[in-house]
């Protein structure tokens, strides 16, 4: 459980660059979930415009298979957002837990006027402190969607990661050169991005150009085994 909360976390999920979209634009993506090396489930990310200027993006991921299954492990985040001096800033968050016996929520607020998030519902303590916020500070998600706008190769990738009652700072580097990668029955030349954590990989985002979204995103676990991995399956545009 904590494994796939982890993905939704530091995505932790889409835009400029040779070959991709220019601007943001709505788009719905399927994944298969893989646990530890075992089909567990599957996943759903979608960027939709929310009306006013706002945009949302969420990735749920639902347990089918093995204990996840068994456990019915259901997971969504969505952030709402809009774009302020180029930069994806967060206006609300919102992480939905849910397995056999326990359902959990926890909404986050991004107050720009007080420069402050700060967190409600399930959430530690600890977390529910106001968390001073920067400019550029993102979610885990918009963090995706901005790895997929500013990726190119060789690049090393800085951002700051607000989120859950935390704030971090996340550093990626980009591959130098496109890599083939197998996803079911398609290949994909597709950049590798890695997220370094104590000098080693932690998670591992594949995009492609002329994809609005991670072909691949791999999750590694302590020892840089695959933890969890999400294999796209189809994506498609969305009025």
């Amino acid at each position: 459980m904590k494994a796939l909360l982890s993905v939704l976390l530091v995505l932790s999920a889409v835009l400029c660059g040779s070959g991709r979209a220019a601007e943001l634009a709505p788009f719905l993506a399927s994944y298969e979930a893989w646990y530890q090396g075992r089909h567990a489930g599957d996943a759903t990310m979608r960027v939709e415009q929310a009306g006013g200027g706002r945009w949302e993006v969420s990735l749920g991921i639902r347990g089918r298979h093995g204990f996840a299954g068994l456990a019915r492990v259901n997971i969504e985040q969505s952030t709402q957002f809009d774009i302020a001096g180029g930069h994806y800033r967060p206006l609300r968050q919102e992480t939905v837990r849910k397995a056999l016996v326990f359902t959990r929520r926890a909404t986050g607020s991004y107050d720009w006027n007080a420069r402050e998030a700060q967190w409600s519902g399930d959430v530690s303590k600890r977390r529910r402190a106001p968390v001073p916020l920067r400019d550029g500070d993102m979610s885990a998600l918009l963090i995706n969607l901005a790895i997929m706008r500013d990726a190119k190769p060789g690049a090393t990738l800085q951002y700051r990661y607000v989120d859950g009652g935390r704030a971090r700072d996340h550093v990626y580097q980009v591959a130098p050169e496109p890599e083939i990668v197998e996803v079911g029955e398609l290949s994909y030349n597709a950049l590798r991005v890695s997220r370094i954590d104590e000098g080693r990989d932690a998670m591992i985002v594949w995009i492609a150009d002329g994809v609005p979204t991670p072909v691949r995103i791999l999750q590694l676990d302590d020892e840089g085994e695959d933890d969890v991995d999400l294999r796209l399956i189809e994506y498609q545009g969305v009025q």
